[in-house]
């Protein structure tokens, strides 16, 4: 290992970053140096914004990954090689991207999900869980039987996104369906263990796989992968009533900006809106009197 590397995994470490951030930022480091077959400490700024518009244009990075590179290299250049910020902002920008709103599914295909889709038990658990709770699927598949809580009625989700703990919601039927589940299979740690090693907790592209393939025997067409049925959870919850800062906290959101990603109803709830002109008490309309010439 290079000094510079063990001193950015040193300060990473020191401020907490969780274990993905750090592997995607020691990452983009590497393949920095990797492009240009030296030290990061020995290229050049305009390499930097060369490099940039290589991974834009070239390699057709999107903006989520470009900026996560972008994230990585600043925080390398600033507390490794104690580059100034603002100098640091100007040299390498993050990219703004197109802002799309989350796909969702309307009851009625949620339904079809658990139903059709989800004929074995421990795949409509899982799924009615993710749903249920609005859980990540990697905070969904490191639940452990500690974490139910029934009493409060209430998942304890350990080091979440950000390294957070939080409580999210343990509704009633999803507390029905998660009691015949353990009567079934009897997990001992993992509420969803591994197949093949119990020992472990579920993979995550398990937890994909699970989806997708409700999704298929549900035929119902594809809105993203398993996170939409978080996207769902929220919005399901805000077109409720439920307050916006609520929604926040069960979603583990760190700022308000983005659990406001929401605020959208779908079509169906459009329809029903009547419109504030509606609500005034005006006559009716009088046909116009025919023009005779």
């Amino acid at each position: 290992m290079t000094p510079l590397r063990e001193s950015f995994l040193r300060e990473l470490a020191l401020r907490g970053m969780a274990e993905r951030t750090v592997e995607s930022y020691v990452a983009a480091v590497a393949s920095l140096a990797q492009h240009y077959q030296r030290s990061p400490d020995q290229i050049t700024d305009e390499e930097l914004q060369t490099y940039l518009l290589h991974l834009r244009e070239e390699k057709h990075l999107a903006p989520s990954s470009l900026n996560l590179n972008v994230s990585g290299l600043r925080r390398f250049y600033d507390l490794v090689l104690h580059r100034p910020t603002d100098q640091l902002e100007r040299l390498l920008p993050h990219v703004r991207g197109q802002t799309r709103r989350p796909q969702i599914f309307s009851r009625g295909e949620l339904e079809q999900l658990f139903t059709v889709g989800c004929p074995e038990p421990k795949p409509r658990a899982f799924l009615m869980t993710v749903y249920g709770a609005g859980l990540r699927l990697s905070e969904a598949c490191h639940l452990k039987l500690e974490h139910i809580d029934s009493a409060r009625m209430q998942i304890r989700v350990e080091l979440g996104k950000g390294a957070k703990d939080r409580y999210a919601l343990l509704p009633p039927r999803l507390l029905e369906e998660l009691r015949a589940y353990y009567r079934a299979f009897r997990p001992v740690l993992w509420l969803f263990p591994a197949q093949r090693n119990p020992e472990q907790p579920l993979p995550d592209h398990s937890g994909q796989y699970m989806f997708w393939r409700a999704v298929e025997r549900a035929g119902l067409r594809r809105k993203g992968g398993i996170h939409s049925l978080r996207h769902s959870f929220a919005t399901h919850l805000l077109e409720a009533g439920v307050e916006i800062t609520v929604v926040q906290r069960l979603l583990g959101h760190g700022s308000l900006s983005s659990t406001t990603t929401y605020l959208h109803v779908q079509e169906e709830r459009l329809a029903q809106i009547q419109g504030p002109l509606q609500q005034l008490n005006l006559p009716p309309v009088t046909p116009p009197q025919p023009v005779t010439l």
